[in-house]
């Protein structure tokens, strides 16, 4: 339970409206007072009321494709609030299904935007003492398993996750020993992000086929956070944690 006299130090996660976002949200609600992002106010009230000790938690609803603002945004926001951050998970993220003929530049750079640029700016401004007070001490990344892997149709969110994951390598080095940088990478889950997939009913039994422990929850993945944001992870900083149920490792399929 969250100790009341330090209500103003609080974890944002990012795509809190839905999916992964809004599971990590709810499962760790009861442990950090929450700032939860997201483009979509009405889904960011839904998770709220969802989480524990609703009333502790905030809403910042702000589209992160917006890169050029975040900075401005995110420290007027922590100032208005006079409110700090301590720790930081970035599962906000953009995927579609796009062949390279079709790939256009827009498509490219709301990928990029959203999945490596806004949680590299976001970092940056919490770092700055003036706007977050030295409070930042722990930064999770969803990245995805495709960071290791190829996928017909998803290169450029293949290439932003890649980015992600090279962004955790190199802070984890340059904010060491005070703040320690991770990522987890899961495989293919149900969300609202993924749903276009899952209704190939051909893709979803490849899957399926494919996962030597089953399909995953996102409670799989939430567990993992949980852990890297804690000091039972405390010797743990810049490493890839997979969480794909032996997919990435099973090559019976081939």
């Amino acid at each position: 339970m969250v100790d009341t006299l330090h209500n103003k130090k609080y974890l944002l996660i990012t795509g809190a409206s839905s999916g992964i976002g809004r599971n990590i949200s709810i499962n760790l609600s009861n442990e950090y007072n929450l700032i939860l992002n997201g483009t979509n106010e009405y889904n960011l009230q839904e998770t709220k009321r969802m989480c524990n000790n609703a009333n502790n938690h905030f809403i910042w609803n702000f589209d992160l494709s917006k890169c050029e603002f975040i900075e401005n945004e995110l420290s007027e926001y922590l100032s208005k609030n006079k409110i700090s951050v301590g720790w930081f998970v970035h599962s906000a993220g953009h995927m579609k299904l796009i062949p390279l003929r079709i790939l256009n530049l827009e498509e490219i750079n709301k990928a990029l935007y959203v999945n490596s640029i806004s949680p590299t700016l976001i970092i940056k401004t919490l770092m700055n003492k003036k706007v977050n007070k030295n409070c930042l001490k722990n930064v999770v990344f969803i990245s995805s398993n495709i960071s290791d892997m190829g996928a017909k149709a998803m290169s450029i969110y293949g290439m932003s996750k890649s980015g992600l994951d090279g962004l955790m390598r190199c802070l984890s080095i340059e904010l060491a020993p005070n703040i320690r940088v991770n990522s987890v990478l899961p495989g293919a889950l149900e969300t609202n992000m993924t749903k276009e997939m899952f209704e190939n009913i051909e893709i979803k039994n490849k899957l399926k086929e494919s996962y030597p422990l089953g399909m995953g929850e996102m409670n799989d993945v939430s567990n993992i956070v949980d852990f890297l944001l804690s000091d039972k992870s405390k010797w743990i900083t810049g490493q890839k944690i997979t969480v794909d149920g032996g997919r990435t490792i099973n090559l019976s399929m081939i």
